[in-house]
């Protein structure tokens, strides 16, 4: 079948790759659609960084070249001895947190912030930028219904924005500043609005994704290239937002959010950064901020947790994906049309699908 391999730092191939058997508690899921992510971004452009190079992945054994995609959902076709919860025929979406069930965060029931955490389609394990895949039961997640199949390739990205309101602390009521309106921060502001919030900041110097951020639920737009976000904030609010996020993954984004929050206020990073940051700790000490990290999504034997909780607001329409898909492509065009596009600083692209059996 045709796949998509990550070989190195700008070197992603379309290749043939041998189809695997399925095993006991396994399942085949032929492809639907499967989204291209900043992850995959950082990984083409300054990678590798969650692709494992010299050694082996704990997990997945597998080092590159490895089969890329970790945003996808399709059609089960294919189920192997021992499976519950899922059936030939069923659409899902796929959960894609490795782990190895046996470090303490695994015994606690943190899959997601395991000692050896990996993904699927970054750390090996198949991928979601092929024709079809075979991975483990527990990952794949029943759509339902209700939720059109090319939505579930969504359900990824916004289980990263429903984790990341969830550790933020937000209560209904509270005012809300979003630094960064790429797809994962359109995918925060629409939890926020969900959550309760009372308004919502948004930051972000791109006049399309700023369009794209009131079609997701924002309030109140800032281009930080021509205002100073944190003095627009403070003089809009009572001193400052209750809870903010930083999801451009600059050092300008990441303390402008600390610092447009009120005294006692929350901040949480959902950026993977690829360099260092400077702050001055004073802007947390002398106002007693708090900083939360937060990374992906509940996983492992969790799997469908959150995203459960995704797909039940997808079905009911409290969730839209349809402000974020800016275009759709085939699996040939994965670099011309998906990853050169999205890096363009000029392009107004948000999220690409790529639909690798059209």
């Amino acid at each position: 079948m045709r796949a998509v391999t990550y070989h190195g730092r700008k070197d992603i191939r379309v290749e043939d790759v041998e189809q695997e058997s399925v095993g006991r508690g396994q399942v085949r899921i032929e492809i639907d659609s499967c989204g291209i992510c900043g992850s995959d971004l950082h990984e083409y452009t300054a990678g590798p960084i969650f692709v494992p190079d010299d050694e082996p992945h704990p997990v997945s054994q597998e080092t590159a070249p490895i089969r890329m995609g970790h945003e996808f959902s399709g059609t089960v076709s294919d189920v192997g001895e021992g499976v519950t919860g899922v059936d030939s025929g069923d659409a899902v979406a796929v959960n894609p947190i490795l782990s190895c069930g046996e470090c303490r965060q695994c015994r606690e029931g943190n899959y997601h912030i395991c000692d050896s955490i990996g993904f699927i389609g970054l750390s090996g394990g198949g991928g979601g930028f092929a024709e079809s895949v075979v991975l483990d039961a527990e990952h794949a997640v029943a759509l339902g219904d209700d939720v059109p199949i090319e939505y579930g390739a969504l359900v990824e990205p916004l289980t990263v924005a429903l984790h990341a309101v969830r550790r933020s602390g937000l209560h209904s009521g509270d005012s809300v500043a979003v630094f960064g309106a790429g797809p994962i921060g359109l995918a925060v502001i629409q939890c926020a609005r969900v959550a309760g919030a009372r308004s919502i900041f948004v930051s972000e110097p791109r006049e399309a994704r700023r369009d794209r951020a009131v079609a997701c639920g924002a309030d109140e737009l800032i281009d930080p290239a021509s205002t100073d976000p944190v003095e627009y904030i403070a003089s809009n609010t009572d001193g400052g937002v209750d809870v903010s996020f930083e999801v451009a993954g600059v050092e300008a984004s990441f303390n402008a959010a600390i610092e447009s929050t009120v005294p006692s206020g929350q901040t949480t990073v959902v950026s993977i950064w690829e360099e260092k940051v400077s702050t001055h700790p004073n802007n947390l000490v002398l106002g007693e901020r708090t900083v939360t990290g937060t990374l992906a999504y509940l996983g492992g034997p969790r799997s469908d947790e959150e995203y459960g909780m995704v797909i039940d607001m997808l079905a009911d329409g409290r969730l839209d994906p349809d402000p974020f898909i800016t275009d759709r492509i085939g699996l040939e065009e994965i670099v011309d049309d998906g990853f050169e596009r999205l890096i363009d600083p000029e392009s107004d692209h948000i999220k690409i699908l790529v639909r690798p059996n059209d």
